[in-house]
């Protein structure tokens, strides 16, 4: 059974593969033209205007759970409103492409459509209920221990900005031998980034799928008796993220599973929304913000995610969009020479591409700095300043177009291969202010 596990697992990746690519790339070219460049001085409040404005910039960013939780907590540093900043936080991991491109190759559309509409509920529920409860002494308790500097994970990843910002429209930006660079680099360092948690969501998936009977999923989310199912499948869902300790992407096949498995609609996206209430998150928040805030961030999540997912139940419901069975991409789930074949085979091409591209263009120097914090990245500048951009000249010479970044630098110019370069407001020597 176990060996059958397995292999459900290696036929999941299988079915996976070409929309984690094609997600990926995607992603990698929209952070290439979208600079986090003074995003702190957008998000100055909690009003409407600033959370829309998190969410767009962080369904701009990596979907990296670990990444996202390091760039809220570098905003919040850096004067942002701390609401503003877990609405980005909540958005990078709920709102960003890759999420639902998987979400509908494994379980449908619908699903897809319910994540990005939830999203953005889950956050209106969040900042209401921030707005309501948390007091101006907390958050100055967790701007203290914040200011701390605790580090947490893949921060060196978070601080890191490559996008193109001086080459015109944002078609050319990303045509440009320096965009291209950009995306190989964002590309490799997303995957990455989050490659253990697709590891481990795909193999506990196919693990559950075969040794998990249909008998004990159904008594687990109460299916089958209407209203109560939703309501158990919403409080339910975020309890098992919390134990399975998947976050990002990798979540999405557990998501079939359990949707196989019987749970209710809201309780899919409650589930996936929950990718920040895992454990190790939880002990990041801990760190950050301290214990108190910890438990405040855990509890008024968890009521968001539960709450949204009921609500875009709800929603669904009336416009008659829940589909009606609940067997999934589980069913019947195999290897054929079939459309999924021959994407696989198609999008290794740019996949080979971009990784070939990443480790021509300076690539491994930037996996070794991707945990470190700010601060360390900003100390290996100190230290390398002129072999590093010695080096960087040395590279540019292989890449048309690369040398004109380092002889003609701009203000805010993010260069492609400046990977110790970030926003933090102390360090004006970085290359944005040369």
């Amino acid at each position: 059974m176990i060996g059958s596990g397995l292999w459900m697992a290696l036929v999941m990746f299988w079915q996976m593969f070409w929309a984690l690519a094609l997600g990926f790339s995607i992603s990698a070219a929209v952070q290439a033209v979208a600079s986090k460049h003074d995003i702190a001085q957008l998000l100055p409040d909690d009003s409407p205007t600033s959370l829309l404005r998190a969410c767009g910039l962080g369904a701009a960013s990596s979907s990296c759970s670990y990444a996202a939780t390091a760039i809220a907590r570098s905003l919040f540093r850096k004067g942002a409103n701390f609401t503003s900043s877990i609405a980005f936080e909540f958005a990078s991991t709920n709102l960003v492409i890759e999420l639902g491109i998987l979400l509908w190759v494994l379980i449908g559309w619908q699903f897809t459509v319910a994540e990005f509409l939830g999203g953005f509920i889950m956050v209106a529920i969040l900042a209401l209920i921030f707005r309501l409860f948390l007091k101006q002494r907390m958050v100055a308790e967790a701007r203290k221990q914040t200011d701390r500097g605790v580090p947490g994970l893949m921060e060196g990843h978070a601080a890191m900005d490559m996008s193109i910002e001086n080459k015109g429209s944002a078609w050319n930006r990303v045509r440009s031998p320096e965009g291209i660079t950009a995306i190989s680099h964002y590309f490799i360092m997303d995957i990455v980034s989050v490659w253990r948690d697709i590891a481990i969501g795909v193999v506990l998936s196919g693990l559950l799928a075969v040794l998990v009977p249909a008998s004990a999923w159904n008594a687990l989310f109460y299916s089958g008796h209407g209203v109560a199912s939703s309501l158990c499948g919403a409080l339910i869902g975020p309890i098992v993220s919390l134990l399975s300790f998947v976050c990002s992407v990798g979540n999405v096949p557990m998501a079939a599973v359990l949707w196989n498995g019987g749970i209710s609609f809201g309780g899919v996206i409650a589930f996936v929304f929950a990718d920040l209430l895992i454990l190790p998150i939880l002990n990041i928040y801990r760190k950050y913000y301290g214990v108190k805030m910890m438990l405040f961030l855990a509890l008024t999540s968890y009521v968001a995610m539960a709450g949204a997912g009921l609500l875009v139940e709800a929603i669904f419901r009336l416009l008659g969009l829940v589909p009606t069975s609940h067997p999934g991409v589980m069913t019947g789930m195999g290897m054929s020479w079939n459309y999924t074949s021959v994407l696989d085979l198609v999008f290794v091409i740019p996949t080979a591409f971009l990784a070939v591209r990443f480790f021509r263009t300076g690539g491994v120097p930037m996996l070794r700095m991707m945990n470190m914090t700010e601060e360390e990245m900003a100390h290996a500048h100190h230290g390398h300043d002129h072999h590093s951009h010695t080096a960087h000249h040395h590279r540019s010479d292989t890449d048309q177009g690369h040398a004109e970044d380092h002889s003609h630098p701009a203000p805010h110019h993010h260069s492609t291969h400046d990977h110790t370069s970030h926003d933090h407001s102390t360090h004006d020597h970085s290359v944005h202010h040369h």
